[in-house]
């Protein structure tokens, strides 16, 4: 027998905090067969099943999905996963971060649509971010459930792999498992958790000890994420498996243990306020030095448009720096009107959010990258010993390429900022050291003093003496 799966979703997070809402440009769209030609979807092996590709759009993160993007990408979604009935299976790869405008629960009510269109019977698998938030709503809609074991993610892959192997399992033995979980009221950033460093490192390392277990399949625990103020931000621990009671355990052991580590979650690298860091940078002897905009950080969610730490570098007189990169359209534009070479008067920085510092500066302009389209052009540009990239849309700087294919080998550099939290996979082995700045911004990791007027309460850091016992939470859908 050959099943008949479809595969679709939406992926991003968004900072409730930014002003700067998503919409349809923002993303990039997978439709049809570009889905199952995308590298991203490659471990589907269509000579397996009958593969049925439907609607994928994942976006950098970042402020909230306008509701018109968002129910337009849901309606073509469910359009074209109603025009593929019957199915078998249902995979949808999801971060589970997103917030759209006036809703609480926008994975919930994507999930939710698409159970409404394959009925009961017919098994959902999902892959998330460990960063993504959960509700009783998404679980009720689930039958398998597996999330990242890595921060920063270098298991995206393996992690899909997971859900996708799960659904063909529960297909081929008639075996439907079924999805578990505990709150845990923690909210933490990714920059305290990152699985590099303890405890978190230890406690996803016994996580595979857990699908061991008799009756389990896939464990998880979910940190969340922080910079939503919704009810549904919190911790939690998710199992799949067939055995009631032993996946009920394993959720409880999880969701303990975290609670448990709540107060030993720390920042891995040299963490400190702005000007600390670039003490620390200055006397270095060592390069590069790689210094982390934290609050500013595209790929947390940040706008991307603080000049924060170009003024300070500006104001220290700092040499032989690379700054990557600032989102600024109409900064990138001037550049492009003046042309290589050539010196120009430039308004660098919140672009974006009005409530973003600014620089105006004189900078030679030293190189101009068209890109594919025009929405994908960067200028980089030279002011005194600081090289700056400009972008015109919001991106990360996180790949060695992103500054070799500009002719910048990052690790010649004395110091180079990226506006990052904890440092991508490429980036983290060649900094010598690896500093933190605890800088501005809406993704900023002061978390007590975060807006909380939506979190329920109590929940830690935001509150710390309060008493919590894991309860945990079937999915509708166990009901044996």
């Amino acid at each position: 027998m050959t099943f008949r799966i479809a595969i679709g979703g939406i992926h991003t997070e968004c900072s409730t905090s930014s002003p700067v809402l998503m919409r349809e440009h923002d993303f990039r769209v997978l439709r049809g067969s570009d889905l199952l030609a995308a590298d991203y979807f490659s471990f589907i092996n269509e000579s397996e099943i009958q593969a049925l590709p439907l609607l994928h759009a994942r976006a950098v993160p970042g402020g909230p999905v306008s509701r018109e993007t968002y129910e337009a990408f849901k309606a073509e979604f469910l359009k074209r996963l109603a025009a593929a009935l019957p199915l078998d299976g249902l995979y949808l790869a999801m971060h589970g971060a997103m917030n759209v405008e006036g809703m609480d629960d926008a994975e919930g009510d994507w999930i939710s649509a698409a159970r409404h269109v394959v009925g009961a019977d017919c098994p959902i698998a999902a892959s998330y971010d460990l960063h993504g938030n959960v509700t009783q709503k998404i679980i009720d809609q689930l039958d398998i459930f597996a999330g990242y074991r890595t921060a920063p993610h270098i298991d995206v892959r393996e992690t899909m792999v997971r859900a996708w192997s799960m659904l063909l399992r529960a297909l081929t033995s008639g075996e439907i498992p079924g999805v578990v979980w505990a709150p845990v009221p923690v909210l933490l950033p990714g920059e305290r958790t990152s699985t590099e460093d303890e405890p978190a490192k230890s406690l996803y390392a016994h996580l595979p000890r857990h699908d061991l277990r008799d009756g389990i399949w896939d464990c998880n625990l979910m940190v969340g994420y922080v910079w939503a103020d919704e009810p549904r931000a919190t911790a939690c621990a998710v199992v799949t498996g067939t055995n009631k009671d032993e996946a009920a355990k394993v959720a409880q052991e999880i969701a303990q243990s975290y609670w448990q580590a709540r107060s030993d979650f720390e920042f891995g690298p040299v963490t400190g306020n702005l000007n600390d860091m670039l003490d620390i940078a200055e006397k270095a002897e060592t390069r590069p030095v790689i210094l982390a905009d934290s609050g500013d950080n595209p790929t947390g969610g940040g706008v991307g448009d603080r000049v924060d730490v170009l003024s300070a570098l500006i104001a220290r007189k700092f040499d032989d720096v690379v700054v990557g990169g600032i989102t600024d359209k109409p900064a990138v534009d001037c550049c492009f009107s003046a042309g290589e070479g050539k010196m120009v008067e430039l308004k660098i920085g919140g672009s974006l959010d009005p409530a973003s510092p600014c620089v105006t500066v004189q900078a030679q302009v030293v190189r101009l990258d068209a890109g594919h389209v025009e929405s994908d052009r960067q200028a980089v540009v030279k002011i005194g010993g600081i090289t700056v990239i400009l972008a015109s849309k919001r991106r990360p700087y996180h790949n060695i390429a992103d500054f070799t294919r500009h002719g910048i080998d990052p690790k010649k550099v004395r110091l180079l900022v990226v506006k990052s939290g904890y440092l991508s996979p490429e980036l983290q082995p060649i900094s010598n050291p690896n500093l933190m700045a605890l800088t501005d911004g809406v993704i900023n990791q002061d978390i007590e003093a975060l807006p909380s007027k939506r979190r329920v309460q109590p929940i830690f850091p935001f509150k710390k003496d309060f008493e919590y016992q894991p309860v945990t939470k079937f999915s509708a859908r166990w009901t044996d």
